[in-house]
């Protein structure tokens, strides 16, 4: 490692990745970070981790792509709170033959999801691992007391929507494995969607001002995430297949595949888009606002008492919505899209 020990190495890294902020006491450097609490706040916690041929190709990312990903992806938790994401804490297990070169455009990557989300780097840990590259994220936000947005408050009357354009990732993913040909524009879009997601940050504080009743990110793919939803509230959802909305380029490529393009947007996954419920009135303040800070909100469905997720379509048939998104401990064949 260019003659570098662990904490040479560390020194290096972290001098790459922004560490101040208005709520950091210490950061880097010491035991643990001291951060602050604002009065009335409570503290949001998640953690993720990325392994080099699980979560990540890299025949289809580069390592900048990885470390924004990995970074975006965990902040992508504290959005779907309706949370304000402050800090990140990284731990990296790098292989013997892993170069300096790579992991410092992995921190790179870090970096810039870090100031694209107004997130400093407040700690972590790098380890020699005999085994594939994992980079784990942990980040901490903040949101008002007793107001983090949970799966679990959706009530039948609510309006179900999902912000921005869903099926990208997958799509993306996809074009980079078999190199379907497509138009340039289109291919640039969906490998942008796939390297690199923004989590919906904005969106999810106006959806939790506006009085959103659940939340969740689109990781695992828009059918896990709204039965996440039905199970934790106790409710069914009840969706118009039309109303989802699959991006003109997941259309395009779809299309060029005969694929139906919904099959991307159900079981692609790694959108990070915010998939939730609200009551009328509060889903028409969240759609005024989002209106006016330039933020896709689409209506898609409506939630009724029952339980699980039914898909409707334009000629009245109706198909169960299955929770077939990425399960690391399913049968592999139950992960086929």
């Amino acid at each position: 490692m260019n003659g570098l020990d662990e904490f040479g190495l560390i020194e290096r890294l972290v001098q790459r990745v922004p560490s101040s902020g208005r709520t950091v006491v210490t950061g880097v450097g010491d035991d643990a970070a001291v951060l602050a609490v604002d009065p009335g706040e409570q503290v949001l916690v998640s953690t993720d981790a990325m392994v080099d041929g699980v979560h990540f190709l890299t025949r289809t990312m580069g390592f900048a792509d990885v470390g924004y990903k990995a970074a975006a992806s965990t902040i992508s938790d504290i959005a779907a709170m309706g949370g304000e994401a402050r800090h990140l804490v990284v731990a990296l297990a790098v292989p013997e033959a892993a170069r300096l070169a790579d992991l410092e455009a992995l921190y790179d990557g870090i970096a810039l999801a870090c100031r694209d989300h107004e997130v400093s780097v407040v700690g972590g840990d790098v380890i020699r691992t005999g085994g594939p590259m994992v980079v784990t994220c942990t980040v901490i936000g903040a949101v008002p007391a007793g107001q983090a947005v949970l799966r679990s408050g959706a009530r039948p009357g609510d309006v179900v929507f999902v912000t921005g354009w869903v099926g990208g990732s997958g799509a993306g993913l996809a074009l980079l494995l078999d190199g379907t040909p497509v138009a340039g524009d289109v291919a640039a879009e969906l490998v942008a969607c796939h390297r690199r997601p923004r989590a919906q940050l904005l969106a999810g504080a106006i959806l939790r001002e506006a009085g959103a009743t659940s939340l969740d990110d689109i990781s695992d793919g828009l059918a896990n995430e709204l039965n996440e939803i039905s199970r934790a509230s106790g409710v069914r959802l009840r969706i118009q297949a039309t109303r989802v909305p699959v991006a003109p380029a997941v259309r395009d490529f779809a299309r060029r595949r005969g694929e139906d393009p919904l099959r991307y947007a159900w079981y692609g996954g790694e959108d990070y888009q915010l998939v939730g419920t609200a009551p009328p009135f509060a889903f028409a303040r969240a759609l005024a606002r989002c209106e006016s800070s330039g933020v896709k909100l689409t209506q898609i469905g409506r939630v009724d008492a029952g339980d699980g997720v039914i898909a409707e379509y334009e000629d009245g048939r109706l198909e169960v919505v299955e929770p077939r998104g990425f399960n690391h401990f399913a049968p592999r064949e139950a992960n086929e899209p």
